[in-house]
C-alpha cells in the first residue's frame, strides 16, 4: 500500500548520532518519506579518574540521587556498572531516557517530569539534602546543578561523554542539501544544531527546521535558522508529529 500523508515522498535529514537514529528513521520511512542520516555530533564516552571515582561512590551508596539527562548517560552507566550498582534514586529527563534506563536496570526511575526538559526536571526535583550525581555531556549548561543546589542538594557534576562535531556532513547529505531536495531537517539537541552549522556549507531550497524541544529551537534561532515546528511532547513521536505539521500542505 502506498503511504499517504504529509511525509509521503518527502526527504528528511536526520542529524542524530547514527546509533540513536533507528527509531526516528523507522517512523519517517513508515510514513513514506526518505530519511538521510547525517550525524552532526558524535558522543564519545569519557574515561577519567573523576568519573571512575564518582561511579564507585554511586555503587557505595554515597549519593541520594543520580540525574540522567540523556540516553547516552545511561549507556555510559551500562558500560561501567551493573544495575545493582545504582545505589541512588534516579531522575530521568524524559521518556526516552527513562525507557533506556528501564531496559537496562529492570526498574522504573523514581522521577520523570511531565515536560521532558532539563528545566522541568529541575523544577520537579524535590527539596532535600544529600549529594546528587549529575553525569552529563561536556557541553551541557550548568543550570541543572544550580537549581538543585538552590533546593538544598549538593550536586557533583562530572562529564560522562564528550560531544565531537564533524568537519563535514556525509556525501549523500551534502549533495541533497546542495540540490535543494531536502524538505526538512530534524534536530534533537542544541549541540546537533551547532554541529550542523559547523559542518553544512551549501544549503539550497527551503528545508523546514523541526526541533525536539524549546532548548534546541532556541539554539537554532540563535544561529539564524527559522524554526518551523517544535515537538510536543518532546519525544520521537512528538518530533514526527511536528514534522507532519511542518510539511502539511507543502
Amino acid at each position: 500500500m502506498t503511504a499517504r500523508g504529509p511525509l509521503a515522498g518527502k526527504v528528511i535529514l536526520v542529524t542524530r548520532p547514527r546509533d540513536q537514529s533507528t527509531e526516528l528513521v523507522r517512523e519517517i520511512e513508515r510514513r513514506g518519506a526518505t530519511a538521510i542520516v547525517a550525524p552532526t555530533i558524535e558522543l564519545v564516552p569519557v574515561r577519567s579518574a573523576e568519573l571512575t571515582d564518582a561511579l564507585q561512590e554511586l555503587a557505595a551508596g554515597a549519593f541520594a540521587w543520580i540525574t540522567l539527562t540523556s540516553r547516552a548517560t545511561v549507556e555510559v552507566l551500562a558500560s561501567r556498572l551493573e544495575p545493582k550498582d545504582v545505589q541512588a534514586r534516579v531522575a530521568a529527563v524524559g521518556e526516552g531516557t527513562a525507557g533506556a534506563f528501564r531496559r537496562w536496570a529492570g526498574r522504573e526511575p523514581d522521577l520523570v517530569p511531565r515536560t521532558f526538559t532539563t528545566a522541568a526536571l529541575a523544577h520537579a526535583f524535590p527539596r532535600g539534602r544529600g549529594r546528587v550525581l549529575c553525569a552529563r555531556a561536556d557541553v551541557a549548561p550548568q543550570g541543572l546543578e544550580s537549581a538543585l543546589a538552590a533546593k538544598g542538594w549538593t550536586p557533583l557534576r562530572v562529564d560522562a561523554y564528550r560531544t565531537k562535531m564533524p568537519e563535514w556532513l556525509p556525501l549523500g547529505a551534502r549533495e541533497a542539501l546542495a540540490r535543494g531536495t531536502v524538505d526538512a531537517i530534524t534536530f534533537t539537541s542544541a549541540s546537533s544544531v551547532r554541529g550542523f552549522a559547523n559542518a553544512a556549507s551549501d544549503v539550497q531550497g527551503d528545508p523546514k527546521i523541526v526541533c525536539i524541544g524549546p532548548v534546541t529551537a532556541r539554539e537554532a534561532r540563535a544561529l539564524g535558522l527559522e524554526v518551523a515546528s517544535v515537538a510536543q511532547p518532546h519525544t520521537i513521536d512528538g518530533l514526527v508529529a511536528a514534522l507532519e505539521h511542518a510539511l502539511a500542505g507543502t
